[in-house]
C-alpha cells in the first residue's frame, strides 16, 4: 500500500504531540520498516517553520525513510481546481494522487472530504496493521 503521510502527523512525531504520538510513530515506523511512504514537498517547508533548528535533523531522519512526491505547475493548478477548503490540504491531496497514493493519512480527516484520494486516521491504519498478518497490502 502507498501512503502519503499528511504534516499533521509528522509534527506529532517531531513534536511529540500527545495524545497521538503513539499512533504517528507507528506510522512513520511502519515506512521506516519497508512500507511505501511519501510526504507532500511543502511538508518539508511546514516542518522546518515550525520545529525548532527548521526541524533539520528530524527531517533528515524522516528523508531517509520516505520519499518526496514530485510536484509542479500542474499539480499546483490541479489543486487550485479541486473543492476543497484549504489550499494546503488540496496540494496535500494533489501530491499523493501523483504519487498514486492508495491513503493519506492525517488526523484532519473532515479536511479531506473532497479529496480524490481516500483519507485516514493513524489510528485506523494501526488497526489495520494489527489486523492484517503482514501489515497493509
Amino acid at each position: 500500500m502507498r501512503l502519503l503521510i499528511d504534516t499533521d502527523v509528522l509534527l506529532d512525531v517531531a513534536l511529540a504531540g500527545e495524545p497521538f504520538l503513539a499512533d504517528s510513530a507507528r506510522v512513520l515506523r511502519w515506512a521506516e520498516l519497508g512500507g511505501q511512504a511519501c510526504i507532500a514537498w511543502h511538508s518539508i517547508a511546514n516542518c522546518a517553520y515550525l520545529l525548532e533548528n527548521e526541524g533539520r535533523d528530524f527531517l533528515a531522519r524522516l528523508l531517509q525513510i520516505v520519499d518526496v512526491a514530485e510536484v509542479g505547475s500542474v499539480q499546483a493548478k490541479q489543486a487550485l481546481e479541486l473543492p476543497m477548503k484549504d489550499l494546503e490540504d488540496a496540494l496535500q491531496a494533489v501530491s499523493a494522487q501523483g504519487w498514486r497514493a492508495a491513503h493519506i493519512i492525517t488526523r484532519n480527516l473532515g479536511d479531506y472530504t473532497a479529496s480524490p484520494i481516500p483519507a485516514v486516521s493513524p489510528t485506523k491504519f494501526c488497526d489495520w496493521l494489527d489486523r492484517a498478518p503482514s501489515g497493509p497490502a
